[in-house]
């Protein structure tokens, strides 16, 4: 798989987004512009895998990518959430 550098820029974009945003929304759990990324990147992961089982179709373009991203990466905050504070919000 090659990417390009325009796409890993848009990638970067999307996850860094898509973290703030699920950081705003879950409160308390924010790990920096470095762990947001990451986080925006794994909740794109976990939606584009979890989002097609469930038959769920939002559209398609940018803007639809950043809402799928920030869904994944608030279930994935909320998880961490969980996991960190021994099974309590």
């Amino acid at each position: 798989m090659h990417i390009s550098n325009e796409g890993l820029i848009v990638i970067l974009f999307v996850g860094l987004v898509a973290g703030w945003l699920a950081g705003k929304i879950v409160r308390g759990t924010g790990f920096g512009i470095i762990g947001d990324i990451v986080v925006g990147i794994a909740g794109a992961l976990v939606a584009s895998y979890l989002f097609p089982k469930l038959g769920i179709a939002i559209g398609s373009g940018l803007v639809s990518e950043i809402i799928y991203s920030a869904i994944g990466a608030i279930i994935l905050l909320l998880i961490v959430r969980l996991v960190r504070t021994g099974g309590r919000f």
